[in-house]
């Protein structure tokens, strides 16, 4: 088996993220200090500020991206190469998703974090190098946007209200505001590329009888990878975005695997809509590229909301492919 070279590219600008005004509720992170109030005493090991900055960037240091520690443990342990782990913009450094960067990789999975206040967009030469990439047959990128909450395009002004109400029932994260949309540059990667696709909603998903997730609804024949081999759940993330296929790109992606929503939460307009499960995971057809790209949550690669165990046969057969 050849050896894999894995790339993980985080898109947050977090300068921008952790200057998110603290008056304002909607489309920025929780502060460290908001989730210790919210899920006390879970986070208490975080209670001296001395220690902890008790803003945004003390919950994206100490939360966010601790939660893909385990991740960014294991593939190296299987690919036997070192995991190559980029953030778009911090306090001293960026890094653009470019053609130096992608040189001696064959896996790539961007993490699109990024709340839509902060406008990342791939550049022009970015969406080359992407390009350029999927042009080896034995090339992998993973696009991960998050959920797109509240997000009030098409609603009338009297229906606002209610509108972001019923999605804060149905997901019930206090943690999450009113309006709170990820995924700009995972957007306009995938625009660049020329693939309509949408992540919408915070969808709550369903558990199975012993707390675990409930069965994914895979289509086998699309899994050319077999990267779904041996694998039967994602995770119990609490609001889990729908990826929907604009018309024109049909054609062009196969949905791999559906996550089944939880009935039983309080209404949302897409299940209202006689929606019983959404689209997870997502894969380009061979005539889009000889490389492969696919779409799903970027809590996929998050080791905090259940089913870790067929998560992480997930993450091996991507690494091990």
């Amino acid at each position: 088996m050849d050896r894999k070279h894995v790339a993980v590219y985080f898109s947050l600008d977090q300068p921008a993220e952790n200057a998110a005004p603290l008056g304002i509720l909607e489309n920025r992170f929780a502060t460290l200090f908001e989730v210790r109030r919210l899920f006390w005493p879970r986070f208490e090991n975080f209670a001296d500020p001395k220690k902890f900055d008790q803003g945004v960037a003390g919950f994206l240091g100490n939360i966010l991206f601790e939660n893909f520690r385990v991740f960014l443990e294991l593939i190296p342990r299987w690919t036997e190469s070192p995991v190559r782990v980029a953030h778009r913009r911090t306090a001293d450094s960026e890094s653009f998703l470019d053609a130096k960067f992608l040189s001696g990789i064959d896996t790539l999975i961007v993490i699109s974090f990024d709340s839509l206040r902060t406008q990342q967009q791939a550049q022009t030469q970015e969406t080359a190098a992407v390009r350029d990439f999927l042009k080896d047959p034995d090339h992998l990128i993973f696009v991960c946007p998050h959920h797109d909450i509240g997000n009030l395009d098409g609603v009338s002004p009297d229906q606002w209200l209610s509108r972001q109400e019923a999605e804060f029932h149905h997901h019930g994260d206090p943690a999450i505001p009113p309006q709170q949309r990820f995924g700009g540059f995972a957007a306009s990667l995938l625009q660049g590329l020329g693939l309509q696709v949408r992540n919408r909603f915070g969808l709550h998903p369903a558990k199975a009888a012993n707390g675990e997730p409930a069965p994914l609804v895979i289509t086998a024949q699309f899994d050319r990878h077999k990267l779904l081999n041996g694998v039967s759940t994602f995770n119990l993330h609490p609001h889990l975005p729908h990826f929907e296929i604009g018309s024109e790109s049909a054609d062009s992606i196969e949905v791999l695997a559906q996550q089944v929503i939880d009935l039983d939460a309080p209404a949302h307009p897409f299940v209202q809509a006689g929606n019983h499960r959404f689209n997870a995971l997502l894969q380009t057809t061979p005539d889009f590229s000889p490389g492969s790209l696919l779409i799903c949550d970027a809590t996929t690669w998050s080791s905090t909301a259940g089913g870790l165990e067929s998560l992480q046969r997930f993450w091996r057969n991507v690494a091990q492919r």
